[in-house]
């Protein structure tokens, strides 16, 4: 079984405003995550050029060991839970492939994503054949809606309902209604399809990776139009020069911690 869910996430910006939202938010977002050994390593970051087009490729390392679903953890050996991603960004369509080493072709998540200057209206936005669009399950994510969030990891900081944009003067955002009257807006549409081919939990655990997905995604784009006054008017190349200094730091953070668990073992 395969699961394929595309979701549609609407934002108060423009397409261009949202190519330097998102590097940022997920450059943020990494520093964040990374600590204790475990979080993101940026091993390549770098500019493509071939027969499939042109953009910014990525490959980068996700410790995860307590973060993945116990049920994982409970039957991984030591040292396998970790994900590798490769990242094509040829803006405004990107594609996202996440593997494990460890369990090799019997798991991949592919992320395609289309940005588009709509409502979340266009309703095959990915250009999907007959057969994804027969399996595919179409789910809005309202940025402004608390319920996607667990109620112990609320931050006002980071809630649209109550943020207003000092440079752009946008918001706050009224949940439910917001997107269909806001100026300007722009969707995201992102497109999981997820295979996790193990006898006995394949259908739990393809749910639980797309459940976190979401949330992920849920989460990354809220703090995204409360960080607008930080990312407003920055350019790509200030973004390339923020990246890199992120990888670096992202190093340093869990080189720090490894060496200090290694000095009290």
């Amino acid at each position: 079984m395969v699961l394929v869910k595309e979701f549609r996430i609407r934002n108060n910006c423009t397409v261009d405003e949202y190519r330097i939202a998102q590097l940022f938010s997920v450059a943020k977002m990494s520093l964040n995550e990374t600590g204790d050994g475990e979080g993101v390593e940026v091993i390549k970051n770098e500019p493509y050029d071939n027969e499939h087009g042109k953009g910014q490729y990525t490959y980068k390392i996700y410790h995860l060991a307590s973060r993945v679903p116990a049920i994982v953890r409970m039957v991984a050996p030591k040292g396998a839970l970790e994900l590798h991603e490769e990242a094509w960004n040829g803006y405004p369509s990107c594609k996202t492939v996440t593997t494990s080493p460890w369990m090799k072709e019997n798991f991949k998540m592919i992320t395609e994503t289309m940005h588009l200057p709509d409502r979340g209206e266009t309703e095959n936005a990915l250009n999907a054949g007959p057969d994804v669009l027969e399996q595919r399950e179409v789910v809005y994510l309202d940025v402004a809606d608390d319920s996607e969030q667990a109620s112990s990891s609320y931050k006002v900081s980071e809630d649209p309902k109550m943020y207003k944009s000092k440079k752009t003067g946008r918001g706050p955002l009224a949940a439910g209604t917001w997107a269909d009257t806001c100026d300007p807006v722009m969707t995201c549409y992102k497109m999981v399809t997820v295979e996790f081919k193990w006898w006995g939990m394949q259908t739990a655990v393809e749910a639980l990776i797309i459940s976190y997905t979401r949330k992920a995604m849920h989460l990354m784009h809220r703090q995204l139009f409360c960080d607008t006054d930080e990312w407003y008017g920055m350019t790509i190349e200030q973004l390339r020069a923020l990246e890199d200094e992120t990888a670096k730091t992202l190093l340093e953070k869990r080189h720090k911690t490894l060496e200090n668990k290694t000095d009290f073992s």
